[in-house]
């Protein structure tokens, strides 16, 4: 696919480009992993957010923040699935957005507190200094430039509020971060809408969708390698007793039926149609940038339930503790699910029905000790691993069938 400009023509050549066209591939680079890197320390620090506070506005307060580092990172992914990280100035771009994901990162513990500012300045210059930057970097006849164009009037919109947010006291600040928030998840949606310059249409978002497809998977592994960084270092800490090694085994067969869920059939389709449908743009936005959200999610609240195991596997757990154990492989699940549907036109009723049994073992979850309860729940995940995995042939041969265009 080729994007167009305004006047129809094809969009004038940039050396700061991806090159594009039938044989043309768009590995990840590793000026992309070296950026990951920043986000490995971002989920960390959400983590140890619940883990510190865990209360329901702790979770709620962890969750607001997932969304702005989610925002912040596939933002990011959009870009540099356009810019060529071979150009030096690509290059200078995406090393100023990773500095400046770093100081978000190590405010988010105080983001509510005495960081807010900090953690507001932070989010903004990569934001709409990216955009900003992406904008000039294009010539004005190629069709990109109107894309960051908008990207830079919505994102400097929101970020009068972000930083009116963050010099105010801690006790109002989300009356101000709640609506920039909103106005950024929307902005998509809403197409970018410009007075004057109507909405933009996904099919103006000309990505490479295979590389796209392969960057979000890459967020998965890193989501789920804090479960296991989290598994290893709270194991060691606990002194590697029998409990604690059962414990250890449990966890790691949580985190490994979680991964093979998610990376199996449905991945594979997913990237095959990425890569070969008439409007990637349209699944990148609906199934990765918004559909993405409840796995990431689920995969961090796994890796507090599994820090709570191993802290303390012979007590039973209770409120939010309980929610993260249960709530956390049920929402990855229905994450999960509606990828799933959004990629293939299939339902996942098994994982849909894992998903129900673990919340209907919330009433009785805080009547057993977390080993016991965790393993119940590891169970019933590598049975629905096992169970995708015994049925995937059959499933990539229908949903090669019924790709969607």
């Amino acid at each position: 696919m080729t994007a167009v400009s305004r006047s129809g023509l094809p969009p004038a050549p940039s050396r700061h480009l991806r090159p594009r066209g039938d044989g043309v591939s768009q590995p990840v680079t590793t000026v992309e992993l070296f950026f990951d890197l920043v986000y490995v320390f971002a989920v960390t620090q959400l983590s140890h957010l619940i883990v510190d506070d865990l209360t329901v506005s702790g979770l709620a307060n962890a969750g607001f923040l997932l969304l702005v580092v989610w925002w912040a990172w596939i933002y990011t992914t959009w870009m540099a699935n356009w810019f060529d990280p071979a150009s030096a100035k690509v290059r200078f771009v995406l090393t100023g957005v990773m500095l400046a994901s770093l100081l978000m990162a190590a405010a988010l513990p105080e983001a509510f507190g005495a960081k807010g500012l900090l953690f507001a300045g932070a989010y903004i210059a990569l934001q709409v200094g990216r955009n900003a930057a992406a904008a000039l970097l294009l010539t004005r006849e190629n069709a990109l430039r109107d894309v960051f164009a908008r990207l830079f009037v919505w994102s400097s919109a929101a970020a009068v509020l972000w930083l009116a947010g963050g010099l105010v006291a801690s006790d109002q600040r989300l009356l101000l971060w709640i609506p920039a928030l909103a106005l950024e998840l929307l902005a998509p949606v809403a197409g970018y809408w410009l007075p004057g310059r109507g909405r933009a249409e996904t099919t103006d978002w000309d990505i490479e969708g295979g590389h796209f497809a392969e960057r979000a998977q890459l967020f998965i592994l890193i989501a789920l390698g804090e479960t296991i960084v989290v598994t290893g270092a709270t194991a060691s800490a606990a002194g590697l007793s029998p409990t604690v090694l059962l414990c250890l085994v449990i966890a790691f067969a949580e985190t490994a039926a979680l991964w093979r869920v998610y990376f199996g059939a449905t991945a594979e389709h997913a990237q095959l149609t990425m890569s070969t449908c008439e409007d990637p743009g349209r699944f990148a936005r609906d199934a990765y940038t918004y559909g993405h959200l409840p796995i990431v999610a689920g995969v961090i609240a796994t890796a507090v339930g599994v820090d709570l195991l191993i802290a303390e596997p012979e007590h039973a757990l209770h409120g939010a503790a309980l929610a993260v154990v249960l709530g956390g492989p049920a929402l990855y699940l229905l994450g999960e699910s509606l990828f799933r549907r959004r990629m293939t036109g299939t339902q996942n009723a098994r994982g849909l029905a894992v998903a129900g049994i673990l919340i209907a073992l919330a009433p009785f979850g805080g009547h057993v000790s977390a080993l016991a309860l965790s393993a119940i729940v590891a169970a019933l995940l590598v049975a629905l691993a096992v169970s995708d995995a015994v049925t995937a042939p059959s499933r990539r041969s229908r949903a090669r069938a019924a790709r969607p265009a």
